[in-house]
């Protein structure tokens, strides 16, 4: 499945240096096995898409709307639950195209914003939502295998208040 290659690689490649193998292994395990992918891609309320760059699949991006939204599940809303790129494409601009695809389906649903949990170790995808006019508003705690990390929450308002 063209989907988990991607998403485990690059979750791996994202995150493996900074925690240890085994909390890495419980989480491609569960949360990235076929399984997990085809419920999620069996919901209704999730988006996803692929990037292409040089005819080759270079990124993901996975939208949640509703009850799918891991936490505010706000109907005013789209989270970006995910936005991953593979190492030879990054700097090349398919993460910005894949922010602008999920703003534009918010914009396209009317929804007032756009919303998102980073990793607040994660500093390059933290400036990369602020360059993006991204805001944080809150934290929330993400288990990865038996470690609680703390998540930066980030929103960008689609229609701000003149």
């Amino acid at each position: 499945m063209e989907l988990q290659k991607i998403a485990r690689e690059t979750f791996f490649d994202t995150f493996s240096a900074e925690n240890t193998k085994e909390n890495m292994e419980k989480y491609l395990a569960e949360r990235l096995s076929v399984d997990a992918l085809v419920t999620e891609l069996n919901n209704a309320d999730s988006e996803f898409y692929f990037a292409e760059a040089d005819n080759k699949v270079a990124g993901y991006l996975k939208i949640n709307v509703g009850d799918a939204q891991t936490e505010l599940q706000d109907d005013n809303a789209v989270e970006i639950e995910r936005i991953y790129v593979l190492k030879a494409f990054q700097g090349k601009r398919v993460g910005q195209s894949l922010c602008q695809k999920a703003i534009d389906i918010a914009r396209q649903r009317d929804a007032g914003y756009v919303w998102l949990g980073v990793w607040e170790e994660n500093h390059k995808a933290v400036a990369f939502y602020k360059k993006n006019g991204f805001v944080e508003f809150g934290k929330h705690s993400f288990k990865l295998g038996d470690d609680e990390q703390m998540d930066v929450m980030m929103k960008l308002e689609l229609n701000p208040p003149a």
